[in-house]
């Protein structure tokens, strides 16, 4: 069985599965997105399960950190777009957002209290991210070698 199909024009058909995992991509990473906008507008019904301490460290960050996380949650939904609609710069934006993810996660675990105040939970929601970011990178790669991307 063959992992794509061609259609009449030499394109490769995307597989039923390729549209699972988009679709799926862009769900998650719209949660990225919902995310920093609830944070950065400091939504009281998101925020109100973080202790006054974990308020004060999230709306302590640094101003270039604050746009790091921007660009990385936008350009990962923005990614996932591209992946719906098939288009190659899925994955050069997947790559921007997984590199900007690493800063931002080394930055947060090495020179700040992220896991003193996130703890092990913490981590292993940012280290998830990481893995499925980069598996999408994979993935855009892999999409656009088999020509399923354009």
């Amino acid at each position: 069985m063959s992992l794509a199909a061609t259609d009449t024009g030499g394109r490769t058909r995307a597989p039923v599965w390729f549209w699972v995992i988009a679709i799926l991509a862009a769900l998650w990473n719209a949660v990225g997105v919902v995310d920093y906008v609830m944070t950065q507008f400091r939504v009281d019904a998101y925020m109100s399960s973080f202790s006054e301490e974990q308020l004060a460290y999230f709306y302590g960050f640094p101003s270039w950190f604050v746009a790091i996380w921007a660009i990385a949650v936008f350009s990962a939904f923005i990614a996932s777009i591209g992946l719906l609609v098939r288009k190659r710069w899925a994955e050069p934006l997947f790559g921007l957002a997984f590199f900007l993810f690493l800063l931002n996660l080394i930055y947060q675990y090495a020179f700040t209290g992220a896991y003193a105040m996130m703890g092990a939970a913490g981590l292993g929601v940012s280290l998830f991210i990481g893995v499925s970011l980069l598996g999408l990178l994979w993935f855009s790669r892999w999409a656009g070698q088999k020509k399923i991307l354009r």
